[in-house]
């Protein structure tokens, strides 16, 4: 299949967030377990650990899946409820692994893991093919906008390391993409990169060591498709995006310098900016120029993101926590309706008859549900006319705020694309909203 592109030289030495998501029983937790284990990232008193358990349990090899499953309900049930991270480097790169629930009724600890993922590796049984749990991890991923996809076929030694079936699979998972413009063709720079590989997690083959079990197979190892894979905002050129978190003015500073001090605190969520680059204020609309860029102690010139930076502007101009500042001649026009998906979070099922909080970066607006366009079976794909929401449901939705908001796409720019909503009496997260 295609090999990954990008511009990033030295994007290795980077963080690679990714999650693992697949039917029950396709073996995650033991991929994730191999992938610890042959990079030699667990610590012994663990591996002794788990020895112990696998021994209780009769096995005659280590079970490394119970390296993930953490939680003790799973480890009873033995199934993943709740989403478990893990970290791992190698000599080259860091890892955070997200180990995603594969149950439909835990819709939305998949979606909180995969929105912060960069690549998301599919697990398919290679005895039952494409399964509508398959089509689901796979509308997930492709709804939070997660850009590379590995497909791995996995339990290849129950199948005798078949190659017609893994090429079948292979096929029937390509047509399926394609039906839901999952793939990425070349004037279609919205679709997602997809990658293939045949696999055992159980015994090691083409994780991080090639085996000679299949010796059809002439791509790269698991390992090496995560070593090359682009980090997050490395691939193209973004939008200065920067929420303003704190405004900072040292009053009772003995300094005679501070006391004309007033700067911009907050994150960086994308793009770069330099002194003296000429800036718009939003909602507002007032324009300066950055004067300096502080990180601690430190002067910058220039910052980029998700850095942590102290911004100072050439005017004096009125800006609070919840104001974006961004590049003159680079933004949207603020809005008061937005039309987004959300997933439904909570209990209690969403009601339009009642007001919520929309908080987006740093900035809160009131909302009212405009309309419900359709609901989307995450099983079948299609799409059902319905005028509520309850929990783990996805839906097409517009608000009415009360508060312009300054957004993005969230294909464009997942940071400023995203937000939550927030249940007024309770103050409780009900749902997690992606910007069309």
């Amino acid at each position: 299949m295609t090999n990954t592109q990008h511009n990033d030289s030295n994007h290795n030495d980077s963080l690679l967030r990714f999650m693992t998501c697949g039917s029950v029983d396709d073996g995650k937790s033991t991929l994730i377990g191999r992938l610890l284990f042959d990079t030699k990232t667990i610590l012994a008193d663990t591996l002794t650990q788990i020895s112990n358990t696998s021994k209780k349990r009769g096995m005659e090899a280590v079970d490394l899946s119970l390296l993930t499953d953490g939680l003790q309900a799973e480890r009873e049930q033995g199934i993943t409820i709740d989403v478990a991270y893990r970290y791992f480097s190698t000599g080259t790169r860091k890892y955070i692994i997200a180990d995603a629930p594969g149950h439909e009724q835990y819709t939305r600890n998949m979606v909180t893991a995969a929105s912060t993922a960069n690549l998301a590796i599919i697990l398919i049984d290679a005895r039952k093919g494409v399964l509508t749990q398959t089509r689901r991890h796979s509308y997930l991923a492709h709804l939070v906008g997660i850009p590379h996809i590995v497909v791995a076929v996995n339990k290849m030694d129950l199948v005798s390391y078949d190659q017609a079936i893994y090429n079948k699979i292979c096929a029937d998972y390509l047509a399926f993409a394609k039906e839901i413009g999952l793939q990425r063709n070349d004037n279609n720079e919205a679709g997602h990169n997809i990658r293939f590989i045949p696999m055992s997690a159980l015994n090691g083959d083409m994780l991080v060591d090639r085996l000679d079990n299949m010796p059809w197979y002439q791509g790269e190892t698991l390992l090496e498709m995560l070593e090359e894979a682009p980090a997050a905002h490395t691939e193209q050129s973004e939008a200065f995006r920067f929420p303003v978190q704190f405004v900072c003015r040292p009053h009772a500073s003995d300094d005679p310098k501070l006391h004309d001090f007033r700067g911009f605190m907050g994150r960086i969520e994308s793009g770069e900016i330099a002194v003296g680059d000429a800036v718009t204020v939003l909602p507002n609309g007032y324009t300066s120029k950055v004067k300096a860029i502080q990180l601690g102690e430190e002067n910058l010139q220039s910052a980029s993101t998700e850095q942590s930076i102290t911004l100072l502007l050439e005017d004096e101009i009125d800006t609070s926590r919840g104001d974006m500042i961004v590049k003159t001649g680079e933004a949207n026009e603020p809005v008061k309706q937005i039309e987004a998906f959300v997933c439904w979070l909570s209990e209690t099922p969403m009601s339009t008859a009642r007001t919520y909080i929309v908080r987006h970066t740093t900035r809160e607006s009131k909302a009212k549900i405009g309309s419900i366009s359709y609901k989307v079976d995450v099983n079948t794909l299609e799409q059902q006319t319905t005028t509520d929401l309850k929990m783990n449901d996805i839906a097409r939705i517009s608000f009415k705020l009360a508060q312009p908001l300054m957004v993005d796409s969230y294909a464009s720019n997942r940071s400023t694309g995203a937000f939550i909503v927030i249940d007024e009496s309770s103050n409780n997260t009900v749902g997690a909203g992606m910007i069309i």
